[in-house]
């Protein structure tokens, strides 16, 4: 399987546990000039959250959320900010991170979802 197929599976995954949360799904890959969005929601309350999916398979070395660093968050700030003035939102946002574990098969086995993960 890909890297990117596996990326793919793990949004899809991501998608349907939100859907689950009573969540809907406002865009998916959504790219700017400041980069892509994993995915967009708004959950019951109207928040939006602009979640950043990580996957690690068997072995991997530290924490998903490891991942999205300092750097990262930028990016995701500044392109969350693009993306409410291109769609002109006025809600309250939050930024999630769902970290997504595959076996050794690259079957989804488990995910674990951080709300409201960094400002």
């Amino acid at each position: 399987m890909s890297r990117a197929s596996l990326g793919n599976a793990g949004e899809a995954e991501t998608a349907r546990y939100l859907r689950k949360k009573g969540c809907t799904l406002l865009a998916s890959q959504w790219r700017c000039r400041f980069g892509e969005l994993d995915l967009v929601a708004r959950d019951k309350r109207g928040t939006i959250c602009f979640v950043e999916v990580k996957l690690r398979g068997t072995g991997a070395i530290g924490l998903p959320r490891e991942f999205v660093d300092q750097r990262k968050q930028e990016r995701l700030r500044k392109a969350a900010a693009c993306y409410m003035s291109t769609h002109e939102i006025d809600a309250p946002a939050r930024f999630d991170v769902a970290e997504v574990y595959t076996d050794e098969d690259h079957r989804i086995v488990r995910l674990e979802y951080l709300e409201d993960a960094f400002a």
